[in-house]
């Protein structure tokens, strides 16, 4: 699978946080485990307080933001984010929090059905930058949600966009003189 190269800018997104083993209760892409529940927070909130947010960029757009500290790889605690975009920060309810997601190049695949819920990080994106040349930021990635996925009981009627940044740095190629 070849994802498409984009450039994105700055993107501002307000939300819920977890911080630890995401999978300590339960592993894989179930809503029993501390992402399904974080999801489940935040849905909920927005059922009850959608009058708390700030004005939205579009309300059919999710996302899920992974982000790796440097005791990650040691623990297996990291930060996951889900939230929605906003045009502009303002008003912001305490229980809310925010993510600035920055501007910069970024790969994009598009996982289908089964794809989902199989280990894409290293079968379709870790084998594709193998092969590519290019390297990633390793300290996040995020996942956006939009009308095309149905949800965890209709995955395989379901798209879903796994963003994966790319490293300023390491990517950044000079011409031979």
């Amino acid at each position: 699978m070849e994802p498409k190269i984009i450039e994105l800018p700055e993107v501002v997104l307000v939300g819920f946080n977890f911080y630890g083993d995401p999978f300590r209760l339960s592993g894989g892409w179930t809503e029993e485990n501390e992402i399904g529940h974080l999801w489940a927070r935040f849905m909920a909130y927005l059922q009850e307080h959608s009058d708390r947010l700030p004005p939205l960029k579009d309300d059919h757009v999710c996302y899920e933001v992974h982000i790796q500290h440097p005791e990650t790889a040691e623990r297996g605690e990291y930060e996951v984010f889900v939230g929605l975009e906003v045009r502009k920060l303002e008003h912001l309810p305490v229980e809310l929090s925010v993510k600035v997601l920055p501007a910069r190049e970024y790969a994009v695949f598009t996982l289908k059905g089964e794809q989902i819920t199989s280990d894409w990080e290293q079968g379709v994106v870790g084998k594709w930058f193998a092969r590519s040349g290019l390297h990633t930021d390793e300290s996040f990635g995020f996942e956006r949600y939009d009308e095309r996925f149905k949800g965890l009981d209709r995955v395989e009627e379901s798209v879903l966009e796994v963003y994966v940044p790319l490293s300023p740095e390491a990517n950044s190629f000079e011409a031979a003189p």
